[in-house]
């Protein structure tokens, strides 16, 4: 591992202070800790310093070694031994972290890494002129199926072509991030093979050779997937849909919604934050039936998520939850 430094004295800044909700939250985490050990929330608590500050200043280290009672070279070896952590400035747009594990580097990382030295500086960590986009190479990010892949904040884009990853730095630079999907940017559904399967495509077939007749009768009866059914129109508990309109919501930034899901709320016209704030529980129960949610919609509190977001947008949400929408 290469030594890993502070940022030099004359960009660090004099002092650190948590604003109002991530102090509240900095002491409802450092609660959940036995008493003796809230030292060991050192690890998330340099995280938000990060995500507020947008790097970890020296500053914030010993802020937070102070909060938690603890030598600040206790806090110095945590912040410098986790790759995770910026230990100087970075692009306040963006901050791309490209993979150049075996995989990915099999995959045409090595031409992702060209378009971030053409687009934003030809050095790693080195931000561009405006100082809003930088990039690094890291190690493997947990995605080796669909190489090459970036991070990008929280969110990973996958089975990127130089062109796609040209184009995603141009919409972090203008500020129109939001609008790139993260996940796969070539159509593929999650890791699933991309030629498509291959294999359980018939369910009036066993799955397998030694399966009972009385698990053989199961499988040729069995109905298909209720999210894949068309909805019942005149079901008095489905919600009122609408037609897409211009200024359709990313549904997305609801946690528990996904591409598919997001699809298939599309297919009931649901379109905006508003609608599912309004849901009463029989349709939310009926919503979650036709998901085959089985309680997700509650347990995830679909409703407050909604209502945060489109009272003010991600900002609205990260201040109620104390995290960014997804």
């Amino acid at each position: 591992m290469s030594v890993r430094r502070l940022a030099e004295d004359d960009v660090q800044p004099a002092a650190f202070r948590f604003n109002e909700d991530n102090a509240a939250w900095a002491q409802q985490t450092i609660g959940k800790y036995p008493q003796g050990r809230q030292q060991s929330a050192i690890i998330p608590l340099l995280m938000r310093a990060q995500e507020q500050e947008g790097w970890v200043t020296k500053a914030a280290i010993e802020s937070i070694a102070d909060m938690l009672e603890m030598p600040y070279i206790r806090a110095l070896e945590v912040a410098t031994f986790y790759t995770q952590f910026q230990l100087k400035p970075v692009g306040t747009k963006a901050h791309i972290q490209v993979c150049g594990t075996t995989p990915c580097m099999l995959r045409g990382s090595e031409e992702l890494i060209r378009v971030c030295r053409n687009k934003i500086n030809s050095q790693p960590f080195e931000t561009n002129e405006a100082g809003s986009l930088s990039w690094e190479e890291v190690e493997c990010q947990g995605a080796c199926v669909n190489a090459p892949m970036v991070m990008i904040f929280k969110d990973a884009y996958e089975d990127l072509t130089p062109e796609q990853l040209a184009d995603i730095i141009d919409k972090f630079e203008a500020g129109e991030g939001d609008s790139v999907s993260p996940g796969p940017q070539n159509g593929r559904h999650l890791s699933a093979p991309i030629s498509g399967l291959k294999t359980l495509l018939d369910e009036d077939k066993p799955v397998a050779a030694k399966k009972t007749s009385t698990q053989k009768k199961t499988l040729a009866s069995k109905p298909a997937a209720a999210a894949e059914e068309a909805p019942v129109q005149d079901d008095a508990n489905r919600p009122q849909g609408i037609e897409k309109p211009e200024d359709a919501d990313n549904l997305r930034l609801i946690s528990g919604v996904g591409p598919k899901i997001e699809g298939l709320l599309h297919s009931l016209g649901i379109y905006k934050w508003e609608q599912i704030t309004k849901w009463t529980k029989e349709e939310r129960d009926w919503v979650d039936g036709y998901l085959k949610f089985k309680g997700r919609i509650e347990r995830e509190d679909w409703v407050k998520q909604a209502e945060a977001l489109a009272k003010g947008g991600a900002e609205e949400y990260e201040r109620v939850f104390g995290k960014k929408p997804r």
